[in-house]
């Protein structure tokens, strides 16, 4: 018995397109972004989707509500899949951060427990996401054999990843950006039972909540349609 968690990344918005950083501002999505969202559904048809649940941001939540359309499915929204606040960042280019805080973005690219001025670290942010997947474990027994799609942000799908895998904190790096509207790909299998080998493999109440998560893929999906824009 498998469970497919998706965690596809929103399309483009304006911001995206001209190199601001986002966080918790709440953009729109930009047309390219919009026609992104529908290649993405058409390529997310027959992958077995049971649920859509989207980051309450604007920008994530109206890619989700484009590809339920298409699946004929209906969106939760969770803000506990928002992207990393940045702080004193929002709104600014990388070159103006790099003006204003010298070294900072090469700290925080490297260093996941760092967090920029008045902002969040992505260590902060796999920890209030990754409950969402574990209280989807525990309620949606339709995802047995089947996919969950979780519509988010490039740093917050990043930093879900690296927590689920369980990597250590300095291998969070190891992932380069997630275009817009590509995902991360994970399959979740039931934690082996030496004590019955023989037996056959399936989720439980008791055994949920340690499963074993293993990588299928990053950055899956088509052609972007007007380029990939910044990741945050």
């Amino acid at each position: 018995m498998t469970r497919r968690l998706l965690l596809i990344r929103h399309g483009q918005t304006t911001y995206n397109a001209t190199g601001r950083m986002q966080g918790h501002l709440d953009t729109e999505l930009s047309e390219a972004g919009r026609s992104q969202a529908r290649a993405a559904a058409d390529l997310l048809e027959g992958k077995g989707i049971t649920a859509i649940v989207s980051s309450d941001l604007i920008r994530a939540r109206d890619t989700a509500e484009i590809i339920a359309r298409r699946l004929g499915l209906e969106v939760t929204v969770d803000k506990r899949l928002r992207e990393t606040h940045l702080g004193e960042w929002q709104g600014m280019t990388s070159a103006e951060v790099d003006e204003q805080f010298p070294g900072a973005r090469a700290l925080w690219r490297h260093d996941p427990t760092w967090a920029p001025p008045q902002g969040e670290s992505r260590v902060d942010v796999a920890n209030r996401a990754r409950p969402v997947i574990d209280e989807l474990m525990q309620n949606h027994p339709q995802w047995d054999e089947g996919a969950v799609l979780v519509v988010a942000h490039g740093g917050a799908i990043s930093a879900l990843t690296c927590h689920l895998l369980g990597l250590e904190h300095h291998q969070y790096g190891i992932l380069s950006g997630l275009k817009n509207t590509h995902w991360s790909q994970l399959t979740a299998r039931p934690e082996f039972d030496a004590a019955r080998p023989l037996s056959p493999l399936k989720f439980t109440p008791e055994n949920v909540g340690r499963a074993q998560w293993y990588f299928d893929g990053w950055n899956m999906g088509g052609a972007v349609v007007g380029g990939a824009g910044a990741d945050v």
